[in-house]
């Protein structure tokens, strides 16, 4: 089994897209699977008995699918994809945005923070491949649990369930970032390497489509830990909210989103809504134990020179007078001379390591429904209500209660409080700028080689050339 896993381990390190695994026969589908989505990584290892395929054993114990389940949450922290603390979306589109400024030298990330991105960059690719495993895994997980004859219905809900999100969640960042993508409900990898592209409200309403059922499959469903690291219900319904949201369904979005607000609270101590134990976390990702956030790792300057990433002095100003976050959330740091001073994200303020873990990897929080409910209100002509939202994150930040009371001037506000609640988690600033149609507007001006077609990352020039069924490349690539 060793031995496989390296051999496999090593094809996967030269070829990332488990769609592309033309030589692997059909029989080995979920060996592969096993062994290349959670096999490469020592996080958990699920051995079966000698002489049993890996498809016959996993999908019969709960504490193997539960394994399996844990894998994708690991892989999500971890690899080099999307969600990651170190490679993800808070870094990259931070500085694609108007969010962070990138002092470090590594070509991939230039290209993203200058604006001259090549379908053949290794973070592109990476997002994109990484995406595509672990959909490709929630994918096994649901086959195999629907088949399962050992697994309780309960059991059986549970993981599909939170397989359904995981499809889902990845699908959604996708759709964000290139546009056009193929939605992957199968683990027919020979069928999936001939897949096109879907319309965008085809992929949104897929998207949709899963997290309904996911809702349903995970109703009673309550994890053992109460560390909110493992999806349940609510935080199917907080992607959901954050979707219908993106595609202008106020009504449903502003619904899900008072689900939400009526089950948890907003921690009112700035210094405590990242700690792991936040009444206001809705799901986060866990470290491993004795360990915080790559995020922190991150973003926090130690010193000046030897800053990555930096708080752009757009984003330092765009603060109001008396906003406790610039206090509480940013922290500065000056060279030597103390002619240079810059400011980082402060958010996570736990060293890497720790004898403790005081720090998770949060990925959805209350705060942003509130936000939400906001602009979907406003939308629907409930200025009150929308007033009444945004002032409670506002009043949290010890900010008194918002002037605006026209649409336009809210959904100002709104946009304004999402930049500086938001800021430096997830790329929401990127997605903000690019759903409102203002990226043209914002970035034309402080990008020098802005294009409006940047608006799409391009899809991997690898993936093109392996499957033709997904061209055209996306404009200006």
């Amino acid at each position: 089994m060793k031995i496989l896993r390296k051999f496999i381990c090593s094809l996967l390190a030269h070829r990332n897209a488990i769609l592309t695994m033309h030589s692997m026969a059909q029989r080995f589908t979920l060996v592969v699977l096993v062994l290349i989505t959670f096999g490469c990584s020592d996080f958990v290892e699920v051995d079966p008995p000698r002489n049993t395929l890996v498809s016959e054993t996993v999908f019969e114990d709960p504490s193997t699918v539960q394994s399996a389940l844990a894998n994708l949450y690991y892989s999500m922290r971890e690899e080099r994809g999307m969600v990651s603390g170190t490679f993800g979306l808070t870094t990259a589109m931070g500085i694609y945005s108007d969010e962070l400024d990138y002092y470090g030298f590594e070509a991939n990330y230039s290209q993203l923070y200058n604006h001259n991105l090549t379908a053949g960059n290794d973070i592109i690719m990476a997002w994109w491949s990484q995406a595509y495993r672990l959909i490709y895994g929630a994918n096994a997980i649901i086959e195999g649990v629907e088949s399962s004859s050992q697994l309780t219905t309960m059991e059986k809900n549970s993981a599909k369930g939170q397989a359904l999100f995981v499809r889902a969640y990845i699908h959604s960042l996708l759709v964000s970032l290139y546009g056009e993508v193929p939605y992957i409900t199968t683990t027919d990898y020979l069928g999936n390497n001939m897949v096109s592209r879907m319309q965008e409200e085809e992929v949104y309403q897929n998207i949709i489509g899963d997290l309904k059922d996911a809702i349903v499959l995970l109703e009673g469903f309550e994890p053992t830990s109460h560390e909110r690291a493992v999806p349940d219900q609510y935080t199917a319904k907080a992607l959901l909210s954050r979707n219908y949201l993106y595609i202008g369904d106020w009504e449903m979005a502003a619904t899900l989103a008072t689900g939400l607000i009526d089950v948890f609270s907003l921690e009112p101590n700035l210094d405590q809504v990242f700690l792991k134990d936040s009444p206001e976390t809705i799901w986060q990702l866990k470290p491993e134990e004795g360990f915080n956030t790559k995020e922190a790792e991150q973003l926090i300057i130690p010193a000046v020179p030897g800053q990555r990433y930096a708080l752009t002095d757009d984003l330092v100003g765009s603060f109001e007078m008396g906003d406790l976050r610039s206090d509480h959330w940013m922290g500065s740091v000056s060279d030597a001379d103390g002619t240079i001073t810059l400011h980082y994200a402060f958010k996570y303020k736990a060293d890497l390591n720790e004898t403790t873990s005081l720090e998770y990897s949060i990925r959805f929080r209350l705060a942003e429904q509130y936000l939400i409910r906001a602009e979907a209100r406003v939308q629907m002509g409930d200025i009150g209500g929308a007033q009444q939202d945004l002032n409670a994150v506002r009043n949290r930040a010890g900010l008194p209660d918002t002037m605006a009371d026209t649409l336009n001037s809210l959904l100002d506000a709104i946009y304004k409080e999402r930049r500086v609640e938001l800021f430096a988690e997830q790329g929401h600033r990127w997605f903000d700028l690019k759903r409102s149609g203002r990226a043209n507007d914002v970035l034309g001006e402080q990008k020098t080689n802005w294009k409006d077609t940047d608006v799409l990352l391009p899809l991997p020039e690898a993936e093109l050339e392996t499957n033709p069924n997904l061209l055209p490349q996306n404009a200006g690539y």
